[in-house]
């Protein structure tokens, strides 16, 4: 358990196991009490949309990708052979530039899509019911503007990855000798890609906190970062401890979902099928995020204009009423008043 300072001289106390108890609890009160098949089946959906993103189906689904290492190898292999006996014509080179500009606009509209999921999936858990249009229609501006930020991320990480082999590769580039790598490059080339991987890291647990403050102050992706980048800055040891052990959550649903794939004979694998069938695992991780923002106070609240009065018991701040003291129960008789 951690404190930090409240405005008010208090001293709030930043958890990081109550809020995934929580969570947990208000999964089953979603999907469990009482248990409605279309509702799932809708929540499934929404957390599936919200996976298209690079949100939780992608890290759950590790089967996703078809295509094995040794087919990747060989298509690289055949299209090395080709470029080395010069085998490539114009309309050859035409027909991968357009096939490639197809495929980055459909990565971009699943992008697209995948930002007005966060908030879809959001609202089914603040508001505890099944809806796809309405929310889809009301957070409009912030999806769209947290899908431009969310490109915009994506091409900084792209371009610092670059960047970094390129310089890291270019001392082979200018020997052209076709000697190997040394040593030392290669545990530079690790700790790069280590690097690379925590900064990605970094970034989607920061956007994934910028959702419930879109969600909750109806601000752009902009505002929204630079808040996250303040709360960040001041509360670094409850932050850190939450991405910790996001990441073990994380790794622990990955296992989870692999021993699915397995058990249901890769049904599991299928793109929604296997949302569906692991809801509860996106619903605790999406609630648990929400629920350990609350802590900063109203602004982070995704229930402080409203909440469900299901969720009232598990959620509520407010600690029972004390009993009044004996003597307010039973006062003592008053002696009897003397005749004037």
């Amino acid at each position: 358990m951690i404190q930090i300072a409240g405005m008010n001289g208090t001293e709030p106390k930043i958890e990081i196991f109550k809020p995934f108890a929580e969570a947990f609890e208000l999964m089953k009160k979603i999907l469990f009490q009482p248990f409605d098949l279309k509702k799932w089946l809708v929540i499934g959906f929404a957390a599936f949309l919200a996976s298209l993103s690079g949100g939780f189906s992608s890290l759950f689904n590790p089967l996703s990708r078809w295509s094995t290492r040794e087919d990747n190898k060989a298509i690289a292999q055949s299209f090395q052979e080709m470029w080395s006996a010069g085998q490539f014509e114009w309309w050859v080179i035409a027909l991968i530039a357009v096939g490639g500009l197809i495929i980055l606009a459909l990565v971009l509209a699943l992008v697209w899509v995948g930002a007005h999921g966060r908030f879809i999936f959001t609202d089914c858990i603040v508001r505890n019911h099944a809806a796809i249009v309405a929310p889809w229609k009301e957070f409009r501006a912030e999806a769209n503007s947290f899908f431009l930020f969310s490109v915009l991320v994506l091409l900084i990480l792209i371009t610092f990855a670059i960047v970094g082999v390129l310089g890291l590769a270019l001392p082979l580039i200018l020997r052209g000798d076709g000697s190997r790598p040394g040593t030392a490059l290669l545990i530079a080339f690790c700790v790069f890609l280590f690097f690379l991987a925590c900064l990605a890291f970094g970034f989607a647990l920061t956007l994934q906190l910028m959702v419930p403050i879109m969600y909750r102050q109806r601000c752009r992706a902009m505002d929204a970062f630079g808040q996250t980048i303040r709360l960040i800055a001041g509360h670094p040891g409850p932050v850190l401890l939450y991405m910790l052990f996001f990441l073990v959550l994380v790794i622990a649903a990955a296992m989870i979902s692999c021993a699915a794939t397995c058990v249901t004979c890769c049904i599991a694998a299928i793109p929604y099928v296997g949302t569906v069938v692991l809801l509860p695992i996106p619903v605790t991780l999406y609630a648990f995020s929400l629920l350990f923002l609350r802590q900063f106070g109203p602004d982070y609240n995704v229930w402080a204009d409203f909440m469900p009065p299901e969720f009232l018991p598990m959620l509520s701040s407010v600690g029972p009423v004390p009993p009044p003291p004996t003597s307010s129960l039973n006062p003592p008789p008053e002696p009897p008043s003397s005749a004037a």
